[in-house]
């Protein structure tokens, strides 16, 4: 693993098939908080800066990102989410951005006292042959009630693995076609959204 690194591996940290990857991952954050790791990357055929822009705009990650409920600017750095989490519940905190690169990346951490602790970062980098921009979301986080919590999460399809894949592809649709994409709903799903 070691020479890969040292020949400037580039592909995600989640990616990793051995070692401490969520130890490594928070080896990149200025204030690592959790320790299941989530990582995914996507292409969109977009300018870096414009899709950093749109991110960097709080107020717009509720277009796409299917489970958040609200995301409230507090300031230049932190905002306030509200997320659904199984049973028809909803989970919140306080993020805080730790690192901007404009273009580039954007880092974030909960502060204390957060329903489920969290950090990360969002990189955008040029794709080879001018063919858009990688979009890689890497999380680290602790769910609530532990590993118990986790499956429960992944029953209800609330699970941040399942979550970033299917937000990253609405990002791309958004982006690249100015909207999302949505499936007929079944009863379940319809009434969820109800609530």
């Amino acid at each position: 693993m070691e020479e890969i690194q040292s020949r400037g591996d580039d592909a995600p940290l989640s990616t990793a098939k051995h070692g401490d990857t969520a130890g490594r991952a928070s080896e990149t954050l200025a204030e690592a908080k959790g320790d299941s790791l989530v990582g995914k990357t996507v292409t969109i055929d977009r300018p870096r800066e414009e899709l950093y822009s749109f991110w960097r705009d709080v107020g717009n990650l509720p277009h796409f990102m299917e489970n958040v409920v609200a995301v409230e600017p507090l300031d230049d750095r932190r905002s306030r989410w509200e997320v659904k989490a199984p049973g028809g519940t909803t989970v919140g905190w306080i993020s805080v951005i730790t690192e901007d690169k404009p273009g580039e990346l954007i880092a974030w951490a909960s502060e204390e006292g957060a329903d489920v602790p969290n950090s990360g970062r969002v990189e955008f980098r040029d794709a080879p042959d001018g063919r858009g921009t990688w979009v890689t979301a890497t999380i680290l986080y602790d769910p609530p009630a532990g590993i118990v919590g986790k499956v429960i999460a992944k029953i209800f399809q609330r699970e941040p693995a399942i979550q970033a894949r299917r937000d990253l592809r609405r990002f791309k649709q958004l982006m690249e076609t100015g909207e999302v994409a949505t499936a007929a709903r079944n009863r379940r799903e319809y009434e969820e959204e109800q609530q």
